[in-house]
């Protein structure tokens, strides 16, 4: 097998069964994986499906500050997280363009309009399970951008809080295990490294 050789010449589909379609959209798919040493191997993975998403960190160089939320996550409970979550404001993109999506998300749960958002990369999240690929952002706040108090979507099941901290604060929240969000771990590192708010 030369290195010219695709991953997609390297896979071949021969069976996808739906296990569930209740939430999202769980598979299972045996395969046959051409290998390193020239040789074809079945395998069989599950994977979930729950589509791709954006995420944001709102900064305020004027403020010195971070915009994050607050809220429960039922499958972060199971797993012993006895506490609400704290993260980035993120969202799923359903039919929307992860611009788009990452603003109406910002909205809905910051109360913040904001247009001038830069997407700075993407991330698969959990590759060896989760087909979710995420679209980071962020974008600087002012306070006339506040429209209203945020929350996130009633008929959604949200009831999210808006934490507005300094930047050194929310770092020191990773190392004392407050925060445990990886998404909002890369964003608030990516702003300490690319000095977001000098």
């Amino acid at each position: 097998m030369t290195q010219a050789t695709s991953t997609k010449d390297r896979v071949r589909i021969k069976h996808v069964e739906v296990l569930s379609d209740n939430w999202y959209v769980l598979r299972k798919t045996t395969y046959d994986y051409l290998g390193r040493n020239g040789q074809w191997r079945e395998l069989t993975r599950e994977t979930y499906d729950r589509g791709n998403g954006a995420t944001i960190l709102l900064y305020s160089k004027a403020k010195q500050t971070v915009v994050l939320t607050r809220q429960f996550r039922f499958p972060a409970f199971v797993n012993g997280h006895d506490d609400l979550l704290i993260e980035t404001c993120a969202g799923l993109l359903d039919n929307d363009d992860p611009h788009t999506c990452i603003r109406k998300e910002t909205q809905e749960e910051t109360g913040y309009i904001i247009q001038d958002v830069r997407k700075v990369f993407e991330a698969f999240m959990s590759p060896g399970s989760v087909t979710e690929r995420l679209h980071f952002f962020v974008g600087e706040y002012f306070d006339e951008d506040k429209q209203h108090e945020g929350g996130g979507l009633e008929e959604e099941g949200e009831e999210i809080e808006v934490l507005e901290l300094s930047l050194d604060q929310a770092l020191g929240m990773i190392e004392t295990g407050e925060i445990c969000d990886g998404k909002t771990i890369m964003l608030l590192q990516y702003a300490k490294l690319h000095r977001l708010l000098d």
